[in-house]
């Protein structure tokens, strides 16, 4: 399987993150990659820069250099049970990509699985919102399969996230369980690496045997084919400067 973009993706503008977005440029060129999405942190992560800035900032950046097409995005932290983030509608609705995604770092502390439910319902509901990400977290579990259904209706995606094989060994069962619930109700997923060093940019390995392990269609994984991501995207209505 062929994955032509990763769509999560952070520069030292996430402070955690050690690489440029030069750097990250060049390797998603040199894996072949078509597409990707920078999406450093909103402000309430702990070591954020000034992230409205930093987003109003990237508007200046080429839409595409060395043959792959920049996106402007943003991984927004999820706040509270009603599903707020820490990006403002007016600004996230100009992006390109927005990932929304729980992390215990003093933002949003984990709470019932009823309550990440209903904020993960209104997720898939925010028209501005592309992804739901790593939700397979064993720190905010939810009920998948009300969630998973919802998605489908609402178009909006499951992140099948690379780094949760590396970092996160005790959620990959989870990561499983959801990947089987996308494939029953429909779902469409994106396989992502949330790379932040440059060198895990395109390297997808454990995530793809995962999904073939359980005959997972191709055709629900919106970057596995160029045609199917930017249809996509034009179904969102995204990139429309691109893609009409």
């Amino acid at each position: 399987m062929k994955i032509i973009a990763d769509t999560h993706i952070h520069s030292i503008a996430t402070g955690h993150a050690f690489s440029t977005v030069g750097e990250n440029i060049a390797q998603s060129k040199k894996m072949g990659l078509k597409f990707m999405a920078i999406t450093d942190h909103a402000y309430r992560m702990f070591d954020a820069v000034n992230m409205n800035n930093m987003l109003h900032a990237s508007f200046g950046l080429p839409r595409i250099v060395d043959d792959v097409v920049i996106m402007r995005g943003v991984e927004a932290n999820i706040i509270d049970y009603n599903g707020n983030i820490d990006v403002d509608d007016h600004l996230i609705k100009n992006l390109d990509w927005v990932i929304a995604s729980f992390h215990n770092l003093g933002i949003c502390e984990p709470s019932t699985a009823q309550d990440h439910t209903n904020a993960y319902m209104n997720i898939a509901n925010n028209p501005y919102i592309d992804v739901i990400g790593h939700s397979g977290s064993c720190d905010y579990p939810y009920d998948y399969e009300k969630v998973i259904a919802e998605c489908h209706k609402t178009n909006t995606l499951i992140e099948i996230n690379e780094a949760t094989f590396r970092g996160r060994p005790k959620s990959v069962p989870n990561c499983r369980e959801i990947a089987k619930l996308c494939k029953k109700y429909g779902t469409k997923v994106v396989i992502n690496t949330d790379s932040h060093f440059y060198a895990y940019i395109g390297k997808f390995d454990n995530a793809i045997a995962m999904l073939e392990e359980i005959d997972f269609p191709e055709h629900l994984i919106v970057n596995s084919s160029q045609e199917r991501f930017i249809e996509h995207l034009k179904s969102r209505g995204r990139m429309k400067d691109l893609f009409n």
